[in-house]
């Protein structure tokens, strides 16, 4: 544990004093987020965090290699965990293109696919999971294939999409990277497999990067990730997931759940988590398609009735409204790695009180903060 928290450090260290770099960068290549209708931001915000969060990334997994108990790990450990942070480099490139020249949506969408589809060929790619009382079940190639592309790109659209106030995707990631290194741990620990293994290596990391940029990027942010980053820490968490299953291919995953019967969930968090933790967002934009449509108008034309313009509306400040939807998303990351592992009655009690202080701190503190007399 204490070499996962020193490569959580090396990567919230060097991607805080990379930061500051990315945006003297970023201000000499005018890459920087212009003023529109639909943004929240008052003046112009340099990009290029994702640079920095890839810094942050490459010099944890450099410090991993010469650490005493991860450095004699399984050769596999290293090989996936730089497979996957040469995908997040090859996407985070492309996001730096769109952050300079403002790519359109099919060439995007063509380079997620191409990062996808790099992992996979790496052999990063959901294989088998093992379903309790019925075995492993195995996918064919091209059914993991699919399933893996689908997920990535998904994820990294999800995280993009949520990038929509200072702080929000780096809160909603990093909460979600911490949750995924507690599950993939504590499942190696329960099934007496070795405790160095890629998804804890690299949600250490990816979790690190987020809280080393939050500084720079907490309201009022100084500097934005762009999509370089929201597509490079939507890859990495859902490449992290990749690999858990790989490794744990021939493991009984709902041993993991602590004494509990076993259940599908441990098996499927693997799948579900990265997605689940962005339900949110994923909400957000199934809401976001369906209005416009409705509408007469694409839906890919902005607006600014999201969620967290919703958030604004009705009352809360910006920086309430984010650490409302950390609540969120820190709701349903930790709920569903603590009802796969630790399933009991005080799980149901402390998930119950969570779910009320949210929904309280998200549709009653507004109305009881409302001056008397404003418009509701």
């Amino acid at each position: 544990m204490r070499e996962y928290l020193t490569v959580f450090l090396v990567a919230a260290v060097v991607t805080y004093l990379l930061g500051v770099v990315a945006r003297e960068v970023a201000l000499r290549t005018g890459a920087v987020a212009r003023v529109r209708d639909r943004d929240v931001h008052a003046v112009p915000i340099p990009y290029f965090g994702g640079v920095a969060m890839l810094g942050g990334l490459g010099a944890a997994y450099l410090v991993a290699h010469r650490l005493p108990f991860l450095s004699l790990s399984d050769s596999v450990v290293f090989h996936d965990s730089s497979v996957v942070l040469g995908g997040g480099a090859m996407i985070c490139v492309l996001g730096i293109f769109d952050d300079l020249f403002e790519l359109d949506a099919l060439t995007k969408l063509g380079g997620q696919v191409l990062a996808a589809g790099f992992l996979v060929v790496n052999q990063v790619q959901y294989s088998s999971f093992q379903l309790p009382g019925r075995g492993q079940f195995s996918l064919d190639p091209t059914q993991a294939a699919l399933l893996s592309v689908v997920v990535v790109v998904a994820t990294v659209n999800a995280v993009n999409f949520v990038d929509g106030l200072d702080g929000l995707a780096a809160g909603v990631v990093g909460i979600g990277a911490v949750a995924f290194f507690a599950f993939a741990y504590k499942l190696a620990d329960a099934n007496d497999e070795t405790l160095a293994i890629s998804a804890a290596l690299l949600c250490a990391a990816l979790g690190g990067a987020c809280l080393g940029f939050l500084p720079h990027n907490f309201f009022p942010a100084r500097i934005f990730m762009g999509d370089s980053g929201s597509m490079l820490i939507g890859l990495v968490l859902s490449g992290s997931a990749l690999t858990l299953t790989g490794q744990f291919a021939s493991v009984d995953m709902s041993e993991g759940a602590a004494g509990s019967q076993a259940s599908l969930l441990p098996t499927l968090l693997p799948i579900v988590l990265p997605i689940s933790i962005l339900i949110v967002p994923f909400v957000d934009l199934v809401l976001a398609v369906i209005r416009r449509t409705r509408a007469g108008r694409s839906p890919f034309s902005p607006d600014k009735q999201h969620l967290h313009h919703r958030l604004l509306e009705i009352g809360h400040s910006h920086r309430r409204a984010v650490l409302i939807m950390w609540l969120w998303a820190g709701l349903i990351a930790f709920g569903g790695v603590l009802a796969s592992l630790y399933a009991s009655r005080l799980t149901v009690v402390l998930l119950a009180v969570w779910v009320v202080l949210t929904v309280v701190l998200t549709f009653v503190v507004p109305h009881v903060q409302r001056p008397t007399g404003a418009p509701r």
